[in-house]
């Protein structure tokens, strides 16, 4: 882990030249700068902060999602069920601390029962089709503690060591030879001399297009069928990539300094999360970056053990998937996130909010005490769609979609992007190949 930037660029006589950069170490771009890495090409991992995952990575739920509450053939869904399994492999492989522990979804009374019928039509859907329909007695005798008219057993939902996990992904991209840099934010992106915007893109287009999803679920259908040979191809040339015709030009600045330099890279990967939509590249218009709505989250605490061994979820709502009772790892329990849509990314945690929280939380634990509630922390969730839109899938944009070559911009990778991230950066992967 270092400052990457050293020098000034009136100073530096020529850029570094590296294969791929990828701008953002949360836990999509680790993995996107292992898959790259593990692939043959000399990577460099940019972040503005003083370590990795300290945003959105670090402030959610730790959950394994099953995959089932996204609509068939998005990409959510697809990366969702993919990356699921490959993150139980992943963290079996490397040891990192995790419990395939199930959760419920609960019917709270018998109006809901065809939403939670829906919800298990839409899992099967996206193939999983392990969920069992409980009736309420069912569901009282798996958790006994638990009001519910009715639940799904989700039995491959599971919960993970977060920062165990993206320390992993760190390891192995520096095993392979990636270069990470902390303190180390982009001032801007360009063509070098020479280099344009590829005549006849569509960069006007919209980026929730079939196209783009079309796009991008070629090069996750591309990088899947090499997975198992990628892996092991470290040691390739990077020759044999589809090479842009020129570069990019990238200026980072030394956030503790304001030093600057260059770097001249073939591929650059936006994986920038909340930041995302803010990094500069010159040539790329307006209309090819989404627009950005921050949906704030916070968690509470509960100050007694809570009596339930597994995830208990209500049925989904606006911006999000409803007032949850998750537990960690080593059996704390935790309550959110809640929805509140906001104009600037704060993460104080307000404790008036917990007001709302007891009634959501009694819905189905009718038995919670009073008082009982602490702030615990809260995230904000990088949204591409705003309150009362139906939520957007996630958005890997290429050259197809801005017009500028070597450039993947991935935007709105919310939940389930950690149980997703393995499989997007194999698609990632793919889309540079």
């Amino acid at each position: 882990m270092r400052s990457f930037a050293s020098s000034s660029p009136a100073h530096q006589q020529e850029p570094d030249v590296v294969d791929c950069v990828v701008v953002g170490a949360g836990v999509v771009g680790l993995a996107c700068a292992r898959a790259a890495a593990q692939a043959g090409l000399e990577v460099v991992l940019l972040e503005q902060e003083a370590s990795y995952g300290t945003a959105t990575s670090s402030r959610h739920s730790e959950v394994i999602h099953a995959g089932i509450y996204y609509p068939a053939g998005s990409l959510k869904a697809r990366f969702c069920v993919q990356g699921k399994q490959l993150l139980y492999e992943y963290c079996k492989d490397k040891g990192i601390a995790h419990s395939n522990i199930g959760k419920l979804i609960v019917a709270a009374n018998e109006r809901q029962l065809p939403q939670l019928k829906q919800l298990k039509a839409f899992a099967a859907a996206n193939g999983v089709t392990d969920l069992q329909l409980l009736s309420g007695s069912e569901a009282a005798a798996a958790e006994p503690e638990l009001a519910a008219a009715a639940a799904l057993l989700s039995p491959s939902t599971g919960i993970l060591d977060s920062h165990g996990y993206m320390a992993a992904l760190l390891a192995d991209a520096e095993a392979a030879g990636a270069v990470f840099a902390t303190h180390s934010r982009v001032l801007g992106v360009r063509q070098m001399p020479g280099m344009h915007v590829s005549a006849g893109s569509s960069a006007s287009s919209s980026l929730t297009s079939h196209e783009d999803v079309y796009i991008a679920q070629q090069g996750a259908r591309r990088a899947a069928s090499s997975s198992s040979s990628s892996s092991s191809s470290s040691s390739s040339s990077s020759s044999a990539w589809r090479t842009p015709r020129q570069k990019l030009l990238v200026d980072v600045q030394d956030s503790s300094s304001g030093s600057i330099t260059q770097l001249a890279t073939r591929w650059l990967v936006n994986a920038a999360g909340l930041q995302a939509q803010a990094l500069p590249v010159a040539g790329m218009p307006r209309s090819a970056v989404p627009k950005q709505y921050l949906a704030k989250g916070s968690y509470f605490t509960c100050a007694q053990r809570a009596p339930f061994s597994r995830l208990i979820y209500p049925l989904p709502e606006d911006g999000g998937l409803g007032v949850h009772l998750t537990l960690d790892l080593a059996g704390q329990a935790k309550f959110g996130p809640d929805v509140q849509w906001v104009d600037r990314i704060d993460y104080s945690v307000d404790p008036r909010r917990a007001a709302a929280f007891y009634p959501a939380i009694r819905s189905y634990w009718p038995g919670l005490p009073d008082h009982s509630l602490q702030p615990g922390y809260c995230g904000v969730r990088p949204k591409i769609t705003g309150p009362g839109q139906p939520a957007a899938d996630f958005v890997l944009a290429g050259e197809a979609q801005h017009g500028v070559q070597g450039l993947v911009c991935l935007y709105g990778i919310e939940s389930p992007g950690l149980t997703s991230s393995l499989a997007l950066a194999e698609a990632v992967l793919g889309m540079l190949q």
